[in-house]
């Protein structure tokens, strides 16, 4: 089984958020002052707080919260009290900081920001996960997501225990219809999504060379089991199901079972509560739902003052 690069905190996604902390930052407090802060707090004071869930659920982003507060102050004392991944009930501290007042309270709304939107996919993720239990299906996610957070959003996935589709158009091949109907305009003739298939493989290994090639995944979309009967014999990697109801994709499994069983069945498209079981239950291996990142809500997190009894 081929399968996408799985999004770990490291680098890459640090660089990500550098970036968009940058911004963030900016955009907070221009190149001026938090003036509430500065009028109220004097300058000298130190303070402590805790960073406290104010409902259930996962835990991601830490990594990125450590580094907005070194971004506003280097001297604020930072501590992790959980692991991203860890769930968590209401009312449980998952981070500890201490140090200039000014800071902390300034940096609040920033690393809260984060640390909601990244938890709140990984939490939402979860649950969809937990919904398939007991079955081989795997749930991913895809490229509808937050400009300039993808990366986050997918390490947020992963800390879910979701599985990370692929990264971007440069990592992997997806053929859909918008390709063959382009193809078809450009070519003079419709090409199947079996010939597409075919072309593409030998493109890749054409510029990549056999090994580098044979290493990329190769996936198509299908509306129809006709279409699925036709790819099967072109071996992609991944056919994706589009918007196919249980009893369709239950047919489709044992087709595939039966003509190509190295080639792997993802379902997608119209996929919520309701249906996400029945889904899995048809015996596809992939569900992908872009909700995990376009339609999470934010988990609620607080910074709470550790005040000494």
């Amino acid at each position: 089984m081929k399968e996408f690069r799985q999004q770990l905190w490291d680098d890459e996604v640090r660089a990500a958020w550098q970036q968009i902390l940058t911004l963030a930052v900016r955009e907070d407090v221009d190149r001026v002052h938090d003036w509430t802060t500065v009028s109220l707090v004097p300058e000298r004071a130190t303070g402590a707080a805790l960073v406290v869930a104010r409902e259930p659920g996962v835990v991601a982003g830490l990594p990125a919260a450590e580094m907005t507060v070194a971004e506003y102050d280097r001297t604020v004392e930072w501590s992790t009290l959980v692991e991203d991944g860890a769930w968590v009930e209401r009312g449980t501290a998952i981070a500890s900081l201490a140090g200039p007042a000014r800071s902390l309270l300034t940096a609040e709304r920033v690393l809260l920001n984060v640390l909601g939107r990244l938890s709140g996919i990984a939490t939402l993720t979860r649950r969809f996960v937990e919904a398939v239990a007991g079955t081989k299906a795997r749930i991913y996610d895809t490229r509808k997501t937050t400009p300039g957070w993808r990366l986050l959003e997918k390490y947020a996935v992963h800390c879910g225990g979701g599985h990370n589709h692929r990264s971007g158009l440069y990592d992997a091949v997806l053929i859909k219809d918008n390709h063959l109907a382009l193809g078809a305009s450009l070519g003079g003739e419709r090409f199947t999504p079996a010939q597409a298939v075919v072309r593409t493989r030998q493109f890749l290994d054409k510029l990549l060379g056999p090994e580098r090639a044979a290493a990329m995944i190769v996936e198509v979309e299908v509306d129809t089991l006709e279409q699925l009967a036709e790819i099967l014999p072109a071996a992609p990697d991944i056919v994706l199901l589009d918007n196919m109801p249980p009893a369709m994709l239950r047919e489709a499994v044992t087709r595939r079972d039966r003509d190509a069983p190295q080639v792997e069945l993802e379902a997608s498209g119209g996929i919520n509560w309701e249906t996400i079981r029945g889904i899995a239950e048809s015996g596809v291996d992939r569900i992908s739902l872009g909700a995990l990142t376009h339609s999470a809500r934010a988990w609620d997190v607080g910074l709470d003052w550790n005040v000494p009894a």
